[in-house]
């Protein structure tokens, strides 16, 4: 992440750049580096030197610290010359920019304190967008799941808070097709358009604290609903409204065609796997009745502890169960389940699974140094649920914190991520092979032979008018096709 600041006159300018010493020192800040160095090279003066932060090891809020007084300190001063400070207010705020980073986890915030964009131009959280929430969590009489420190910690992480438990955030891969790029995985796997899906969750709350938890448990856990509900029409609705609001953000953005963005603003996919448990909230078969209705294409991800919610689930596009550890040792290590049952709730999951009779998938994400060796156990695992499909991903590392010491050494590269599934493969005994990979995303695709292989060709894709036509009662039986 590169913070930058200029004026632009004469070209002053100054850099902080926040990096990870895991990469090696020749990597460490490079991006910021060869800025500084590319506009000295140009012309430009730098009015303070160069600052570094390491996420890592270092100390990233000092750091900053000191470099921002800096900045502030000859701003305010005569040091730039008077045609040039006279231009900054001492009472005025700067812009600086974000960059976006290029990877999956983009925006994510670790649990510990840290420098954040408002804070920098003197910006605080609002008493009135924390809400009339009382001390003891509740509001109204009724116990609430985002408490105002969760409803800014994740506003200021680009979630679109919807009522009391639920939320919607545009993904990189929907930003990126807007701008005629690549779609994720999801569209290479099963021909989604990218560009036109919502990424959402009706349950911001958890049943595990996996060490690899994009928001470093930022989010609430629980074992069983105990909050204010919100009615599924008004999540939906609202959903809907604000990811087209997030769209509408993207208009004059190069590459941004007016054809992509009234597509965009038109979702078809919604994947209910943004954050939390979705099936944890009661409501879950009249929500995706909701998007079944306007013909929105439904992916969910369940993290196996609820057995009984999946037997009871209405059909869906694709059912998704997380299967982050094959053996109990290591699922308890990895996933940090709230449950003492855990393990039994897992293999009851993926029986429950396995009567579906509709599209699901099993999704393994590969932790190096945790999970990596145990493809005899994975392969043991396949006849319980009997999977349509077996996505295997690469951990992405999201930062070192109190809640996990993972490291940049537990990232497996995609060829090891690759290997993995092709030795996964050869396990199944040619009743699953690979069918599709997405090196970008650090995943690969493993697909049963005699349902999608046909005559030496993959069929993969979904036929999204089919299955509505299906699902709305049109035809044939849902779980005849």
């Amino acid at each position: 992440m590169i913070l930058f600041f200029f004026l632009f006159i004469s070209l002053r300018f100054a850099v902080f750049g926040v990096g990870s010493r895991a990469y090696g020192d020749g990597l460490f800040n490079k991006v910021g580096r060869g800025f500084s160095a590319k506009m000295r090279a140009l012309g430009a003066v730098e009015i303070v030197g160069l600052g570094e932060g390491d996420v890592d090891e270092g100390e990233l809020d000092r750091e900053f610290g000191v470099w921002s007084e800096e900045v502030v300190r000859v701003l305010k001063s005569g040091e730039l010359k008077a045609n040039e400070s006279s231009l900054v207010d001492d009472g005025s705020d700067y812009e600086v920019d974000d960059e976006e980073e290029d990877y999956e986890d983009e925006e994510e915030e670790t649990e510990t304190e840290i420098v954040d964009l408002e804070d920098i131009a003197g910006k605080s959280v609002r008493k009135k967008d924390m809400g009339m929430v009382e001390s003891n969590g509740k509001k109204n009489g009724e116990k609430v799941m985002v408490t105002p420190v969760i409803r800014a910690s994740l506003t200021k992480q680009g979630y679109k808070i919807i009522g009391s438990h639920s939320g919607v955030k545009i993904c990189r891969w929907t930003k990126s097709q807007l701008r005629g790029r690549g779609g994720c995985y999801k569209h290479s796997f099963y021909g989604i358009e990218s560009h036109r899906c919502m990424e959402a969750t009706p349950s911001l709350a958890c049943a595990n604290k996996c060490v690899f938890c994009w928001r470093h448990h930022t989010n609430p856990v629980g074992k069983s609903w105990q909050w204010k509900m919100d009615d599924p029409l008004m999540i939906v609705n609202t959903a809907i409204e604000e990811h087209k609001k997030m769209i509408k953000q993207m208009k004059g953005v190069p590459g941004v065609t007016a054809e992509r963005l009234s597509e965009g603003l038109l979702p078809r996919h919604c994947a209910l796997s943004l954050v939390g448990e979705p099936i944890m909230y009661p409501e879950i078969n009249s929500l995706i009745d909701e998007l079944h209705n306007r013909r929105i294409s439904t992916f969910l991800v369940t993290n196996a502890q609820f057995p009984d919610k999946i037997v009871s689930l209405n059909p869906i596009t694709q059912l998704y169960v997380s299967v982050d550890a094959a053996t109990k040792d290591n699922m308890k290590a990895i996933d940090r389940p709230l449950f003492g049952d855990f393990w039994e709730r897992f293999v009851d999951s993926l029986k429950a699974l396995k009567d579906k009779q509709q599209r699901t998938v099993y999704r393994l994400t590969l932790v190096k140094g945790w999970n990596t060796e145990d493809i005899d156990a994975y392969s043991s695992l396949f006849s319980i649920g009997n999977p349509d499909f077996v996505e295997i991903k690469g951990v992405t590392y999201c930062g070192t914190s109190a809640t996990s010491k993972l490291t940049m050494e537990n990232v497996p590269w995609h060829a090891d991520v690759k290997a993995f599934s092709e030795a996964l493969a050869e396990k199944s005994n040619g009743e699953y092979e690979v069918a599709c990979e997405h090196v970008h995303s650090c995943c690969v695709l493993l697909a049963k032979v005699d349902k999608f292989k046909i005559n030496g060709q993959w069929h993969t894709w979904i036929d999204y008018e089919k299955f509505h036509d299906l699902v709305c009662g049109i035809g044939k039986a849902f779980w005849k096709q």
